[in-house]
Order: structure tokens, then sequence, then C-alpha cells
């Protein structure tokens, strides 16, 4: 079996509305997405071959993804009263609805099923909220 493996960071805020914690406050984490792929054979014919893919392809769509969560808000759907909402739009400010609560492992399906989506033969998907702390998702 053949790997490959690609990483890419953004920078967002968010909460978990119903926390007993720390998390419960508004806060931001300089986020780490590592996608890796895998496949039995590589390639044996045309410009790709000898490779599962080519490098460009999966780290272009992996940052186009991670590019639209960058210096964002990101808010479960809900989590917050539609006057603060308002507010905070109002004031310029950026953000991003999810139908989830915007925890590590729900960021590993979601980066999971969005690199499906676009044809990659994902295998595992880690997404670290610290240098020391990350959740990952694989079928």
């Amino acid at each position: 079996m053949y790997f490959l493996r690609t990483e890419e960071c953004f920078d967002s805020a968010h909460f978990l509305k119903g926390y007993d914690g720390k998390c419960s406050n508004l806060h931001g984490h300089r986020w780490k997405v590592v996608v890796e792929i895998n496949r039995e054979n590589l390639n044996e014919e045309g410009p790709k071959r000898g490779m599962i893919i080519d490098f460009t392809d999966i780290k272009d769509a992996l940052k186009e993804l991670c590019d639209a969560f960058d210096h964002q808000f990101i808010i479960e759907t809900g989590s917050l009263k539609e006057k603060t909402k308002e507010a905070l739009l109002e004031e310029g400010f950026k953000i991003i609805e999810l139908p989830m609560v915007p925890t590590a492992e729900n960021f590993a399906k979601y980066f999971y099923d969005r690199m499906k989506e676009k044809g990659f033969p994902v295998h595992r998907v880690e997404v670290y909220e610290t240098p020391n702390n990350f959740a990952a998702y694989e079928e």
C-alpha cells in the first residue's frame, strides 16, 4: 500500500456552547489539518507515472478548504443569539456557521468528507487544535 500525506493550517476562533470548561469561552487556534491518502498501485502511464497523484493536486485542494476557514469565527448553527450574530456581522466580523459543534473531531470528519468529494482516495485525516492534541477520522 502506498501513502501520501500533506498538511495545511488555518487560524480561527470558536467556542463550544454548553461545554463545561474553558472552551465554552471564545478562543482561537492555529488548526493544522493533515490528510493522508492511499492506493495499492501507482499510476503506470502518463505524466503521473510512478505516483499515486501529483502532490500539487492534493495540496491545492486542501489549501482551498483551509483558506475558507482562515481568520473566521466558526460557530455551530443556533449557538449564538440572533442579536449577537447580527451585531458581530455589523462590526465586520466574518462568521462561518456549521451544522456541527466546531471540535477537532468534527473537523476531522468534515475535511475527510470534503476531500473524498473532491475525488481523493483519503485514508485518514488528523486535525490538530494544538501542537500536542489532535483528533483523527478514518473509515
